[in-house]
């Protein structure tokens, strides 16, 4: 690499930090809740989000524990998590884009690399949730880190890294699988035998233990600790979210369209455009990297079993799902772009096609692409930090949450016993109000299982609030969106006598009539 493309990869590495610090935290509600977790860890609670359960909220374990780590050096109970994890994120984004550019220049495509790393600067699902808060970022870094050093033939050390993926993250595994395939297939070809060859591979052995050791130790406490090494928070979404029959599927075909977010530029309609530009683009891509590197192919494939997976599991997809296949599906997708302008471009040989293949591929390849991710975003956003962000950087519902935490904190820090705060947006409310929280969707309050499945009719929108739960569990503060209860909880007339409206903040967010906030009556 020349001094210029050093220099120049210094350069995007800066952009992606410094385009994470401009907007600064604008923290969305579940990233508080991996907060409160490291918090507890430091202030000796142990790994629980309410003191005295033993309950596996989070899927996100090693961001978890790298916060609180990074927390104890920081300010103890007291350190900032927002920012911290702010920092975290964009040097991650940084180091993701030097991997990006790493990994097209290992694969033949430059300018697909260049392409995907300044597009990767910039993106705003890349940006909106490492300024939210969330593992996204590191996540991310793991599954592009571990393809580069994979391709590298550093297996151990990719080992290392994919066993951090899944501490990260436990979708992983719909990357992992394929690479540890392609990798117990490399043995078996270069050993000519099977089973006993691959035993006594040392290269296999030494992945086997840098990859299995980290998440045996986690396993191992999460089973003795919470009883189950699976997060409780998977178990309680199959129930409690109700959601028309291919929801996923329709999100992600649309997602897989505008990977640049091009409809802001071009219109709504230019969706149907990309529903056939960029899948042929991609397909074109997956074939030119294999043929580059056969190796590459898990993770250049990656984007396609991500889709197929959620597709068919069709979950609530949270806008934060739809970042990680995306630098593979973007790398595919300029490879595919470069070689067409490669092969093209070759076939006229009456001008310097080499030096207009050049221009080409910058317009192409990073030109619009940037533009069109450049164009999502804003001077000077609606609400929160008036710092420029993406628009997709939403998070007045959480203002709102802060704004009912700061009405109840001084209220809860009086009572002497625990005060128990029912909400279904646990996130900013726990970490800013400190009471114990009753989950009523039940990703961190395991009692709250039992009332699910829920009668459809109480549902205006997920989030739909079990009466009995409240009624039975009889929490000290109850803090909803009124959608969430409209066609149940707040139709219940035990709950009118035994509860008091005592604060509505105005909102219209999720067509809701207000944030309500009520206490129960002594």
């Amino acid at each position: 690499m020349s001094n210029r493309q050093k220099s120049l990869l210094v350069a995007i590495f800066l952009i992606a930090v410094i385009l994470r610090f401009i907007p600064g935290p604008r923290t969305i509600d579940d990233a508080y809740i991996t907060y409160r977790y490291a918090r507890n860890i430091l202030a000796g609670n142990g790994f629980v989000y309410n003191p005295g359960e033993h309950v596996l909220g989070t899927t996100t374990p090693l961001y978890t524990i790298l916060l609180a780590i990074l927390g104890l050096f920081l300010g103890g109970i007291t350190a900032p998590f927002p920012q911290i994890a702010l920092v975290l994120n964009a040097l991650a984004d940084g180091i993701t884009c030097v991997f990006l550019v790493k990994l097209g220049k290992s694969l033949g495509f430059a300018w697909a690399g260049w392409g995907s790393a300044l597009v990767w600067a910039v993106a705003p699902y890349s940006v909106t949730f490492a300024i939210g808060g969330l593992e996204t970022s590191l996540f991310v870094l793991l599954l592009v880190a571990t393809t580069w050093l994979y391709l590298q033939k550093m297996y151990p050390l990719a080992a290392f890294t994919a066993s951090f993926s899944f501490l990260t993250r436990p979708d992983s595994l719909i990357f992992l699988g394929p690479l540890a395939l392609d990798f117990l297939w490399l043995k078996v070809k270069e050993n000519q035998g099977w089973f006993i060859s691959l035993i006594k591979n040392h290269s296999v052995q030494k992945s086997s233990l840098t990859f299995g050791l980290p998440i045996a130790v986690w396993l191992t406490f999460a089973t003795l600790y919470f009883g189950d090494p699976f997060p409780h928070s998977i178990a309680a979404k199959t129930v409690a979210y109700r959601l028309p029959e291919n929801a996923a599927l329709i999100r992600l075909i649309q997602h897989f369209a505008t990977p640049f977010m091009e409809q802001d530029t071009l219109g709504i309609h230019w969706i149907w455009v990309g529903l056939f530009l960029y899948p042929f683009l991609s397909l074109l891509g997956i074939r030119r990297a294999i043929i580059a590197n056969s190796r590459a192919w898990p993770f250049i494939v990656y984007p396609w079993l991500y889709f197929t997976t959620f597709a068919i599991a069709n979950p609530l997809i949270f806008r934060w799902y739809l970042t990680p296949p995306l630098p593979a599906y973007i790398l595919s997708i300029f490879i595919g772009l470069e070689s067409m302008l490669l092969h093209s471009f070759s076939k006229f040989h009456f001008f310097n096609y080499k030096k207009i293949n050049r221009i080409f591929s910058f317009v192409l390849i990073i030109g619009f692409p940037l533009i069109f991710s450049i164009k999502n975003w804003t001077l000077q956003p609606d609400h929160g930090l008036n710092h420029p962000a993406p628009k997709m950087a939403w998070y007045q519902l959480e203002l709102l949450y802060r704004e009912s935490a700061n009405i109840l904190a001084p209220e809860i820090m009086k009572n002497q016993q625990p005060v128990l705060l029912a909400a279904g947006d646990v996130g900013v409310l726990g970490y800013y109000t400190n009471a114990v929280i009753l989950d009523t969707v039940g990703l961190n309050s395991p009692q709250s299982i039992k009332y699910y499945p829920l009668d459809p009719t109480y549902y205006s929108t997920n989030y739909a609030v079990p009466p009995d739960l409240i009624l039975d569990t009889r929490p000290d503060y109850v803090v909803i969106m009124e959608v969430y209860g409209r066609n149940g909880l707040l139709k219940s007339k035990v709950f009118q006598e035994n509860y008091s409206l005592i604060k509505i903040i105005p909102t219209d967010i999720y067509d809701s009539q207000g944030m309500l906030i009520f206490k129960r009556l002594k």
